[in-house]
């Protein structure tokens, strides 16, 4: 089930960055990134009381709670930078080095996480790393 929700994840990243992309002209980024958050905020409010789990808010640890807000704040920075960058730039420039999301993610999940590489992976970032790289030069 999991496998499905990333793949609907990476369809609406696609989409999110052509709507972007065509929605921004002759908007602030700034601007841009703060419709689009608000669009968000309401969207998982909405599924938090449809799905009946806002009496959770009181059982979440302070833990939690620092690592959510910190998470937010990088949400934030990356969506504010992404949105500068589709306006400066071509989506299908932008797009990949956005992707390289995955490697740097990769490598934090192996120092932070201590989560385990295999040939596999290895070989996997190797190539979206020069994917990247073939699609920006």
């Amino acid at each position: 089930m999991w496998f499905l929700f990333a793949l609907a994840s990476s369809i609406f990243a696609a989409l999110t960055s052509i709507l972007a992309k065509i929605g921004i002209e002759g908007v602030s980024s700034n601007l841009a990134t703060a419709i689009r958050t608000s669009v968000v905020l309401l969207m998982s409010w909405g599924m938090v009381f449809v799905t009946n789990t806002q009496g959770g808010v009181g059982d979440i640890s302070r833990r939690s709670w620092i690592f959510l807000i910190l998470s937010g704040l990088a949400t934030g920075a990356s969506w504010l930078c992404y949105y500068r960058a589709l306006q400066i730039g071509e989506a299908s420039k932008v797009v990949p080095i956005d992707k390289l999301s995955v490697v740097i993610t990769m490598v934090l999940a192996a120092v932070i996480l201590h989560e385990q590489f295999t040939p596999r992976s290895v070989l996997g970032c190797i190539l979206i790393g020069a994917g990247t790289l073939l699609m920006v030069l």
